[in-house]
C-alpha cells in the first residue's frame, strides 16, 4: 500500500522549488560568466577575488602614471632632439660665417638666423604643455610613482640643459655671444664661439644620452605593470569565471531531474484513492 499524504506532497513540492532555484543559479553562471554572484557561494575565493581587485585598481593607476611619465618624457625627448638639430645648425652657420666678410649681406643673414635660433631654443627650453606644466622641470626633477615605494623622473631640469654649460654661461648666452661675434666681424670671436657652440652641442648630447635613460626605463617597468596586469587578470579568471561545459552539464542534468520528477509528480496528483490501492 502506498501512503500519500499532504506532508509528502508539499516535502515534494519544497524539493522540486530548490531544485528549480538550482537551475536559475547555473543559468545566472552561464548568463553573467561569473560563477560567484554573493559571498556566501564560496567565502574564501570571494576574499581573494576582492583582494586581487583591489590590486587591480592600484596596477592600473600605477598604468597611467606610467602613460604620463612617458608623456612627458617624449616631449622631452622630442625638444632635445630639436636643439640638437639647431645648434648643429649653428656651428655650420659659425663655419659659414668665415667666408663673408665683415658687414656683408650675407654675414648679416647669418646674424639674424642665429637670433632665430636663439630664440627658437629658449622657447623649447622654456615650453610648457597645454596644462601649462613644463615640458623640462624647473630645479627639481619631478617623481613620477609608479609602483610601491617606486617613483621615476621622466625629464631632465631645464637648468640641466640649458644653464652652465662652460662655466656659469648658457645656452643662451653662448648664442648671444655667437650673434655678437659674428656681427663685430671679429675673427677671433668667431673662433671662440664656434668652439663653445660645440661644447653646448655635446651637452645637450649628453642630455639626449640621460632621457634616453629615462625613457628605457619607463619602458621596463612599464612591461613589468603589463606582466602584472596580465597575473593578476589571469588570477582573477580563474576565480571568478564560469567554468561553461562544467555548468553547462550540471544544468542539463538537474534540468533532466527536475523534469522527470514533475512528470512523476503530477501523474502521481492525480490519481485516486482507489489507484493507490
Amino acid at each position: 500500500m502506498v501512503f500519500i499524504t499532504t506532508q509528502s506532497l508539499n516535502a515534494e513540492i519544497l524539493r522540486q522549488q530548490a531544485m528549480a532555484r538550482d537551475i536559475a543559479t547555473e543559468q545566472a553562471k552561464i548568463s553573467t560568466g561569473h560563477k560567484l554572484s554573493q559571498p556566501s557561494d564560496n567565502p574564501q575565493d570571494w576574499v581573494q577575488i576582492s583582494l586581487v581587485g583591489r590590486q587591480q585598481s592600484i596596477n592600473t593607476a600605477w598604468q597611467s602614471n606610467l602613460k604620463f611619465a612617458d608623456s612627458r618624457a617624449a616631449q622631452a625627448t622630442t625638444n632635445l632632439e630639436q636643439i640638437n638639430d639647431l645648434m648643429t645648425h649653428v656651428t655650420e652657420l659659425l663655419v659659414t660665417a668665415a667666408g663673408t666678410g665683415a658687414g656683408s649681406p650675407g654675414r648679416e643673414a647669418v646674424a639674424k638666423e642665429l637670433e632665430g635660433i636663439r630664440t627658437t631654443i629658449s622657447d623649447l627650453v622654456n615650453q610648457t604643455d597645454y596644462q601649462g606644466r613644463p615640458v623640462f622641470d624647473d630645479t627639481n626633477t619631478v617623481n613620477i610613482p609608479v609602483g610601491a615605494g617606486l617613483a621615476i623622473e621622466a625629464t631632465p631640469t631645464r637648468q640641466s640643459v640649458a644653464e652652465n654649460i662652460i662655466g656659469t654661461r648658457s645656452l643662451d648666452d653662448i648664442l648671444a655671444d655667437a650673434i655678437a661675434a659674428i656681427q663685430s666681424g671679429d675673427e677671433t670671436a668667431r673662433g671662440n664661439s664656434l668652439n663653445d657652440a660645440r661644447t653646448a652641442l655635446d651637452h645637450v648630447i649628453v642630455a639626449q644620452s640621460l632621457q634616453g635613460v629615462r625613457t628605457q626605463r619607463i619602458e621596463n617597468i612599464g612591461k613589468r605593470i603589463d606582466d602584472t596586469a596580465l597575473t593578476l587578470t589571469e588570477r582573477r579568471s580563474t576565480l571568478e569565471d564560469t567554468d561553461l561545459t562544467e555548468v553547462v552539464t550540471k544544468l542539463q542534468n538537474k534540468l533532466m531531474t527536475l523534469e522527470a520528477a514533475q512528470i512523476a509528480f503530477a501523474r502521481i496528483s492525480k490519481q485516486s484513492l482507489f489507484d493507490l490501492f
